[in-house]
């Protein structure tokens, strides 16, 4: 058990997927830290294939490092010590403390959260050495009872590291958001359920008067207040964790500086990672990102980003079964833009050799590019600084695909090539392993002005689209939902004191 003495630190738990554990964490990091408070997050355990690299070259979830920008802090490995990467349905890669340490099936992985809780536990204690607070973020939910024997991230966690006072957060924008949270903490052992402190309602639409009765009837029934009702926020969508959120409304966008908008076509691929690459698009005037399924939803795309994949040659595979390989290769022959990001840049070369992830061996690529890609037993893991169409750009990069150019492709292909971030371009074609790049400012409006130009779209990228800015805005707006519609009293108050004594045990439906 954690040995740390004092509170200092909360969980933050779901009834669901998907229920607002992210932004809740990152609102209440970004409203502590205003107030001159030393915070950090932390989740145990991620499952995510959305993932970032810290300056020390460690992996991390991509939700964890937006949660530490909340804070004002660098992120780093403890705050996300175990990263699940799912490769298959029934596998997943396990990064441990930034590093991949094994791939394992769902009943092996049981098998070693035992010995992973002390490393998650000594993660935590290291945080709460060196923060005033940390705000930790569950995962799913905490009354998965077929998983509690093996649970590091939820109440297994808020027992073994002292007891932390633990609030849960419900979508009542779904509906039943009382039937959860009162489910949820008759599901619980009588041990978890003394830890369950209050809940928070998320995504509410309408007149608070209606919602009244009933958080006077939760707390009768369940012996626990209701800490605050979260409004319904659009534009909370950056940095995105769960695939859940992919296909959600991103908000009304804004309208373009020229007359014409610039369309951008992302295949939704199956194993899809870091797809928060695409925002910085999707937050541009006059630029509409959509995810696409079918070759024939490429029709009017001026863009096609491919984007990253935990598995490359089976998501290859996927785009020729779905027409969009073919779609690809039609729109980049008519001088079409076509962008590929890490694994989407291994695709557009000739051949694909894999003995590591799928195990396929030798396939061929898409071809546009010269080049071929190796995977090897090493995963590359590295922050990215260089220069592209006249500007500074900054990435990182999270790949076991190595891409050089193939010595066997024609030389009069390659007469045209040039190097781009790392990787190459040939004519409209173009490919690197840097993710984040369409983060910074200037490289992103030159390149959109090139797509543009190649589209022949009347499009003229905004002057004043500061990505950083807007992540930042969007941080500060859950901040201020957190200090005005949460009991900002009652939750400084867990953290000072932990878990109020007393709590009522309900009867348990499972034993």
């Amino acid at each position: 058990m954690s040995t740390s003495p004092s509170p200092n630190a909360l969980l933050v738990a779901g009834t669901t997927s998907d229920a607002g554990k992210s932004v809740l964490v990152a609102g209440l990091c970004r409203w502590l830290a205003r107030r001159g408070v030393a915070v950090a997050p932390f989740k145990a355990q991620n499952m995510s294939l959305n993932s970032f690299v810290t300056r020390d070259g460690a992996e991390i979830g991509r939700a964890q490092a937006m949660q530490a920008r909340a804070c004002g802090v660098e992120p780093q490995a403890a705050m996300n010590p175990v990263l699940l990467k799912p490769g298959t349905d029934r596998t997943s890669q396990v990064v441990l403390l930034g590093r991949p340490v094994a791939e394992v099936g769902a009943l092996e992985y049981g098998n070693l959260t035992g010995r992973l809780l002390p490393q998650v536990l000594t993660a935590l204690d290291d945080l709460r050495s060196r923060f005033d607070v940390v705000i930790c973020e569950g995962a799913g939910s905490p009354a998965e009872i077929n998983l509690r024997s093996r649970d590091i991230t939820n109440m297994g966690l808020a027992r073994a590291a002292g007891g932390l006072p633990t609030i849960v957060v419900g979508d009542i924008d779904r509906g039943g958001v009382f039937a959860a949270f009162h489910g949820t903490v008759a599901l619980l052992e009588p041990e978890d359920q003394r830890l369950i402190s209050g809940f928070v309602i998320n995504k509410f639409r309408g007149d608070p008067a209606l919602l009244a009765p009933a958080l006077d009837m939760i707390r009768r029934a369940s012996g626990r207040p209701v800490l605050g009702t979260l409004p319904y926020l659009q534009g909370t969508w950056l940095d995105v964790e769960d695939s859940l959120d992919l296909e959600h409304d991103r908000g009304e966008p804004r309208a373009p500086v020229g007359s014409e908008v610039l369309r951008v076509a992302v295949p939704r691929l199956p194993r899809l990672s870091n797809v928060t690459d695409i925002d910085a698009l999707a937050a541009e005037p006059g630029v509409v990102v959509r995810l696409v399924h079918h070759g024939e939803e490429l029709a009017d795309a001026d863009l096609v980003l491919l984007p990253g994949t935990r598995a490359t040659v089976r998501d290859l595979a996927w785009l020729t079964e779905r027409g969009l390989a073919a779609a690809v290769l039609a729109h980049a022959r008519a001088g079409r833009p076509v962008l590929g990001l890490c694994g989407g840049y291994q695709m557009l070369g000739r051949t694909v050799e894999d003995r590591v992830e799928s195990g396929d061996g030798e396939v061929p690529g898409l071809g546009l590019l010269p080049t071929r890609t190796r995977f090897g037993p090493d995963k590359v893991l590295a922050r990215a600084r260089g220069r592209a169409l006249g500007h500074p750009v900054e990435g990182y990069e999270i790949h076991q695909g190595l891409v050089e150019l193939d010595p066997a492709a024609p030389s009069e292909r390659s007469a045209d090539l040039e190097e781009f971030l790392d990787g190459f371009r040939l004519g409209d074609v173009w490919g690197t392993t840097w993710h984040g790049c369409l983060e910074n400012d200037d490289f992103r409006r030159a390149f959109l002005a090139r797509i543009a130009a190649a589209a022949g779209r009347d499009f003229t990228p905004a002057p004043d689209t500061s990505f950083h800015g807007l992540r930042e805005a969007r941080l500060d707006t859950l901040a201020d939902a957190v200090a005005e519609h949460l009991d900002t009293t009652a939750v400084l108050r867990l953290l000072e004191q932990g878990p109020p004594p007393g709590l009522p045990v309900l009867p348990t439906l499972c034993r």
